[in-house]
């Protein structure tokens, strides 16, 4: 197993059919690290409130959580808007996995990074979470839609993974400009706090970008992208966007200060 010194997660959305659990124990079999920082929307509340759908695969990933926190690894879990629920236990352990509002967390080259989930920038999940709760029924129904297009492009012979989903939501965020900004206000508040950047989820766009001096990094989903943020000894980060095939990475470049990478 490569050793890394971090590891950043987020949007997995454990209780939903939409949860690629098996690619991501596939990607955790690949990679031992000091830390893992779990970053919101871990478990999906909401939809689980419509109906839960829970896999032999899902709780093998938390059985998996729960064995590195108790082997020693760090396994902090900074909850989102799906699981907001959990916010309220910030500052308590379960099962030596640490809760926590908000993290900042020091890279081994000194950076320092703001953790949080991102929903904070969300325009409309702040003031509108009628229309966020609503889109999200919307993506689940594409999800279902999902599983009858991809039978038939089996049947047709058509190789490879495509998501409706993940399609439709690309092409919802890129009309919207995706809720004013998302990026440009997740720096404006490492910017405030003197941090050199900051790592979050929500918006399931993996990402690392360097702006203004300093980096905004997206750690994506394992709904469509199956996409993580490794962090290595020197304190470089790394977007790795997990093979279709489920077996085998595709890395991006190690992104050094200066240059960007994103898988959206």
């Amino acid at each position: 197993m490569p050793a890394v010194r971090s590891i950043f997660l987020s949007d997995i959305h454990l209780g939903t059919r939409a949860c690629q659990a098996a690619r991501l124990n596939d990607f955790l079999r690949e990679y031992e690290a000091e830390n893992v920082f779990l970053i919101g929307d871990i478990v999906d509340f909401w939809a689980m409130s419509r109906g839960i759908h829970w896999t032999p695969e899902q709780n093998t990933f938390v059985q998996k959580m729960l064995r590195r926190a108790r082997r020693g690894e760090r396994v902090v879990f900074v909850p989102g808007n799906h699981d907001e629920a959990l916010r309220e236990y910030a500052g308590i352990a379960f099962g030596d996995i640490e809760v926590l509002a908000e993290h900042v967390h020091e890279l081994a080259d000194g950076r320092r990074f703001l953790l949080l989930h991102g929903d904070e920038f969300d325009q409309i999940t702040r003031h509108h979470r009628w229309v966020a709760v609503l889109g999200d029924a919307a993506y689940e129904l594409l999800v279902r839609l999902n599983g009858v297009l991809s039978y038939a492009r089996r049947r047709l012979g058509i190789s490879g993974y495509w998501s409706l989903a993940g399609y439709a939501k690309r092409r919802v965020k890129k009309a919207l400009q995706f809720v004013f900004d998302f990026e440009d206000s997740a720096l404006h508040s490492a910017r405030q706090r003197g941090l050199d950047g900051i790592v979050c989820g929500h918006i399931h766009c993996a990402a690392i970008r360097v702006a203004g001096g300093l980096t905004y990094v997206n750690c994506g989903d394992w709904v469509d992208s199956c996409t993580a943020i490794v962090e290595h000894a020197d304190g470089a980060l790394e977007l790795i966007a997990w093979g279709s095939a489920g077996s085998l990475p595709l890395p991006q470049e190690i992104v050094e200060k200066g240059e960007n990478e994103c898988v959206c």
